[in-house]
């Protein structure tokens, strides 16, 4: 990549001196815009196998870091499915743990069913 790079600035300072020559001195900017169209169109051409070459490249990076992700993805998938087995299944009854009333609840657990506190009001006023 740095190769290209090189090359490509190397044809623009190539046409900027060209063009100095030729008389383009007095006016910079159409010195500098003539020479990066005339440098874009020449490296266009010459440096298409390199340009190819490096694309290439970056391709095959792009297409490893995809494979490398969706690896981590299936090993996180495979993590996920082993401990989802290794746990009990989770029922709703009322015999299970954190629900009001049930064998190791709190009491703010049984705070949180708003049929339990009417209950204790109800047996209050009797």
């Amino acid at each position: 990549m740095a190769r290209y790079t090189v090359l490509r600035l190397l044809i623009f300072f190539g046409f900027v001196f060209l063009f100095w020559i030729i008389g383009l001195r007095d006016n910079p900017v159409l010195l500098l815009a003539a020479s990066a169209i005339a440098s874009a169109a020449l490296s266009y051409v010459l440096l298409r196998g390199i340009r190819d070459e490096m694309t290439a490249k970056l391709v095959e990076r792009h297409e490893a870091r995809l494979a490398a992700k969706a690896q981590l993805r299936g090993d996180e998938a495979d993590e996920d499915a082993e401990t989802s087995a290794s746990l009990p299944p989770v029922t709703g009854t009322a015999g299970t743990v954190g629900a009001p009333g049930a064998p190791g609840s709190t009491s703010a657990d049984a705070g949180l069913s708003s049929d339990s506190s009417g209950e204790d009001r109800r047996r209050t006023e009797r």
